[in-house]
């Protein structure tokens, strides 16, 4: 038997809750951080994709499979496909009033999800907390957020590898007395900033908690301002990418802890 997918669970949490957002929210966000074949029409050219559309009484969708061999059973033969990331292929879909057909006829998770809904979520994965430009009086160690928001946020930044060094959750009072709570990002690439603010609006959005719930600030380690997040704050630890190993060969009887076998 198939062991289900990360999101055939959560499509199977979700139909057992109809009524609860919080169920149909972190669908949408397996679907969205999860690897999807897209079935294409023909090969790619010239980087350029052309997804096989299928016209139903629904509409008109594009076929995406969590697994490979799922589009090859769909599929009956070799088709041409590529391999994306579901937030690629919402902001690809969005406005064209094409839907996105799922895994349909070969897993528990299939389902339709309509032009409109792709339009919802294009503009969902759009959204992204305030970056801190205001002067932060002090740090506290965080309080009150819900045991939903850290899971999100930690399964968030496991996917982050090597976008920063880690990121603290902290209470903050700001200068001129606002105060509320911020995720604070060590060593951050400045390139990923943009990405990284956007990750954690994701995880407030399908945890379904308002993103001004948490801003988002940017620290270097040599800051005195990192060693005060690290004494109060919740710390989080990206995923660092493995440093490349280089192999020196050794040649046989070289190394006297590993005497050559003779025969």
């Amino acid at each position: 038997m198939t062991m289900p997918t990360p999101l055939d669970q959560a499509h199977a949490q979700m139909e057992a809750e109809p009524a609860s957002d919080a169920a149909r929210l972190r669908f949408y966000e397996r679907l969205s951080d999860a690897e999807l074949f897209l079935m294409l029409e023909k090969e790619v050219e010239n980087d350029k994709l052309e997804p096989a559309l299928f016209d139903t009484p629904e509409g008109r969708f594009v076929l995406v499979f969590d697994r490979e061999e799922r589009l090859a059973q769909f599929a009956g033969r070799a088709v041409p496909y590529a391999a994306l990331a579901g937030r690629g292929i919402v902001q690809m879909l969005s406005g064209q009033g094409i839907g996105l057909g799922v895994n349909l006829e070969v897993a528990p998770s299939a389902m339709l999800i309509p032009a409109e809904a792709i339009g919802w979520l294009e503009e969902t994965l759009g959204h992204a907390p305030d970056q801190v430009e205001a002067a932060i009086e002090s740090f506290l160690p965080p309080a009150g957020l819900p045991d939903l928001l850290l899971t999100a946020l930690d399964t968030k930044l496991a996917t982050a590898a090597g976008l920063a060094q880690s990121a603290y959750l902290v209470a903050v009072r700001y200068q001129g007395g606002g105060q509320g709570h911020l995720l604070g990002f060590v060593d951050a690439k400045d390139a990923a900033r943009d990405a990284l603010a956007k990750a954690v609006g994701e995880a407030l959005t399908f945890s379904g908690i308002e993103a001004g719930a948490l801003d988002v600030g940017f620290f270097q380690a040599s800051d005195r301002a990192a060693a005060s997040l690290s004494r109060v704050g919740l710390r989080f630890d990206l995923p660092q990418p493995e440093a490349p190993q280089v192999y020196q060969p050794v040649a046989p009887g070289s190394d006297p802890d590993k005497p050559p076998r003779l025969k």
